[in-house]
């Protein structure tokens, strides 16, 4: 919510709009699975997202739970054994999960699911309503994990959930494992040798302040080639709307949090900064209005997708038999982030030692963001614009000492991040104007050269966002609230062999949407809502033709419209 007034505002309602009803029948309910594809005349959660495409061959399925109801605040343990029937090598494994809310009151909650520590899903739910119950799907592509899936693993699905006579929606959750069989026409997968958890117990990891570190020692094998990060970095709490934070001298007169705008995920190995992740501005379904979301949900809302660091040039290093510590930070958390990530190794396939060392790291400890005020405060009001901004350009360098000789790894990495943002506040609590216009990059050029003989990735990503959030009063005494929303979320890549390009791919997401609440004059209730319009859209394309396209349209809480392939080439 964009103040601490439309905080208030905003728990409350979450509680108002679902309405009052009995806890009856929920301990029998069950999971119901619902079309991979979004219904038109459904108000379940949509994305325009598309579903992992799938091998030909016949899956064996490995069920992790089913029809598992998370209505207390707690882990739920989960044991997991390889498939007998598809002992690998595996062109893919899909991670398959379905979940319900009954009808009533219910937030949104995190879900997450570990196994042997390692993360291997990352979301939230959605909420319901006293006439709503939501079922939706989610799949994603585990495939770099699959030396974790090659043994018999223990692990937790996590749903903290409230769940007593005021909150009384019930979560439940069906998730499986498919492992697809290599062929001649699938070949197998090349997933990283050794998967390496960085989290908690088989859970996230808290992050109060920029101080907090979550770190993992270990000592990693002796002939590593290659290293990457996959990291996830959660908002919550006081910091769950961090993009809608100012400096901390003016965040009481703005009604707003403190800390500022800006939060950055930094990597550090042995104590010293390696790399850096940029925050997603992910918003949740009960995030600022509840209605906004219904049925088309943020931009991975429902999936968080981990942000992959490159630290391939500290391979050499990691590989001397030392014990080395990873650790993972949010440069202004404010109580509180939650963080896991998944260290991905590489290991030389024809000897047992690499070794090496790094010779370049310009990355600088922490980030020094710019902070801008041009505020005014008269007449009981305070108006104006703040500014905060970081742009962090740097470079890592090292060798590695591979069968084939010595490989030179070197990253190049420039994120930026700028966020401006326009008040109109008065100390009545009348009006209260907040526009965020937010936008956020990182673009790293990865090379691997072994003599003249080189290999380079550059890969761009981006998250911006606009909000307009107005809350006024009407002529009768009633209040209106408006919020508009516009996510985007852009991914590129692109591979080339001494120049020649090899591969490239591109995606873009974006999701809009915009709602109007009408209280009554003692703010106790919403008398009216909408009209509530949210579109949402996903185009994709490679280098090898492929295509996927898809755009959805709702209005009042209903979905009006799927098109597909509607920005690719027609086929001939």
């Amino acid at each position: 919510m964009m103040g601490a007034s439309g905080l208030f505002r905003a728990a409350m309602f979450q509680t108002v709009i679902a309405g009052a009803v009995c806890v009856q029948g929920v301990a029998g309910a069950q999971v119901v699975t619902v079309p991979t594809t979004p219904v038109v005349g459904s108000s379940n959660p949509a994305t325009a997202e598309p579903p992992v495409t799938r091998p030909s061959t016949t899956p064996c399925t490995v069920t992790l739970y089913n029809n598992e109801a998370f209505n207390d605040y707690s882990a739920h343990p989960i044991a997991y054994a390889p498939p007998s029937g598809c002992k690998g090598p595996w062109a893919k494994v899909v991670l398959n999960l379905d979940f319900t809310v009954t009808e009533g009151r219910q937030y949104d909650r995190t879900a997450s699911l570990y196994l042997g520590n390692a993360n291997i899903f990352y979301g939230t739910t959605a909420e319901p309503r006293s006439a709503l119950s939501p079922s939706w799907h989610v799949e994603r592509d585990v495939t770099d994990l699959s030396a974790l899936f090659k043994t018999a693993q223990t692990g937790n699905a996590i749903i903290y959930n409230i769940f007593n006579s005021t909150y009384n929606g019930g979560i439940y959750g069906n998730a499986t494992l498919q492992f697809y069989p290599a062929d001649f026409r699938n070949p197998p997968a090349q997933p990283p040798d050794m998967v390496v958890p960085v989290s908690g117990a088989n859970s996230p990891y808290e992050l109060d302040s920029t101080s907090s570190v979550l770190s993992t020692t270990v000592t990693l094998p002796r002939n590593l080639i290659k290293v990457y990060l996959d990291v996830i970095s959660q908002s919550q709490s006081n910091d769950e709307f961090w993009y809608l934070g100012a400096p901390n001298d003016v965040a009481g007169e703005l009604e707003t949090y403190g800390g500022t705008a800006f939060r950055e995920t930094e990597i550090s190995i042995d104590g010293k900064a390696a790399g850096i992740a940029p925050v997603s501005p992910w918003i949740y379904t009960g995030g600022i209005d509840p209605y906004l979301w219904e049925p088309i949900t943020g931009v991975e809302t429902l999936n968080f997708k981990p942000y992959r660091v490159d630290l391939t040039p500290f391979a050499g290093m990691l590989s001397d038999g030392k014990p080395h510590t990873v650790g993972i930070s949010v440069y202004n958390a404010n109580s509180y982030f939650l963080a896991t990530a998944n260290l991905l190794l590489y290991r030389d396939p024809l000897q047992a030692e690499t070794g090496g060392d790094v010779v370049e790291n310009t990355l600088s400890p922490a980030p020094v963001p710019d902070v801008v005020e041009n505020l005014t405060t008269a007449n009981g009001a305070t108006t104006g614009t703040v500014f905060v901004g970081s742009k962090r350009t740097f470079t890592a360098s090292g060798y590695i000492n591979t069968a084939f000789g010595r490989v030179k790894s070197t990253v190049e990495s420039t994120v930026n991040f700028n966020s401006d943002q326009t008040f109109n506040v008065s100390t009545s609590g009348v009006p209260e104007i907040q526009n965020v216009r937010q936008t956020s990059t990182a673009d790293t050029t990865s090379t691997y050269q072994l003599g003249i003989v080189s290999q380079q990735t550059a890969k761009h990503w981006s998250f911006p966002l606009l909000l307009s959030y107005k809350f006024v009063q009407n002529n009768d005494g009633s209040y209106s609230q408006t919020v508009g929303s516009d996510q985007e979320h852009h991914l590129s890549e692109t591979t080339t062999f001494n120049g020649y390009t090899l591969s490239s791919s591109q995606a873009v997401e974006q999701v809009k949407s915009a709602d109007t609440l009408v209280y009554n004059s003692s703010l106790t209730a919403v008398t009216a809502v909408g009209p509530t319009t949210s579109e949402a859209s996903y185009v994709s394309t490679d280098s090898s033709g492929s295509c996927y396209s898809r755009t959805l349209t709702s209005k009042n809480r209903v979905l009006k419209s799927v098109q597909d392939n509607k920005s690719c080439p027609a086929k001939p």
